[in-house]
C-alpha cells in the first residue's frame, strides 16, 4: 500500500496543524493506521494509532493535544495537532499495518515536516 502525507508546515507555539494521509488500494478499512515522528538525531517514535474498529491510542507526550481519526470512504487518516510545542518539531510519518496469516506488515509514507517555532 502506498501512503502520501500532507499538511505539514511551520507553526508558532500554541498553534494547530492537521496532517492527512491518503492510502492507495481498496483495503484501507483492514489496516490499523498510525502516526510516528522523527526529530533530528532521534529514533522514530510512536505518536498515535487507530484500529480498524476505531479504537485510538496515544503516546503520553501528545495525549490531550493530538487527535487521530480515519475516514474509510476516503482512504484517509488524519492527525489533528493542537497546542503545539517546539519539541513537537519533527518529520511525521504515516503508517499502515496489516496482517497476512498473522504476520504483521508495515507500510510507510515519505513523511511531512512539522516545525514549531516563533
Amino acid at each position: 500500500v502506498q501512503l502520501v502525507e500532507s499538511g505539514g508546515g511551520l507553526v508558532q507555539p500554541g498553534g494547530s496543524l492537521r496532517l492527512s494521509c491518503v492510502a492507495s488500494g481498496s483495503n484501507f478499512r483492514l489496516y490499523t493506521m498510525g502516526w510516528y515522528r522523527q526529530a533530528p538525531g532521534n529514533q522514530r517514535e510512536y505518536i498515535a494509532s487507530i484500529t480498524t474498529g476505531g479504537s485510538t491510542t496515544y503516546a503520553d507526550s501528545v495525549k490531550g493535544r493530538f487527535t487521530i481519526s480515519r475516514e474509510n470512504s476516503k482512504n484517509t487518516v488524519s492527525l489533528q495537532m493542537n497546542s503545539l510545542r517546539p519539541e513537537d518539531t519533527a518529520v511525521y510519518y504515516c503508517n499502515a499495518r496489516y496482517y497476512v496469516l498473522r504476520t504483521p506488515y508495515d507500510s510507510w509514507g515519505q513523511g511531512t515536516q512539522v516545525t514549531v517555532s516563533s
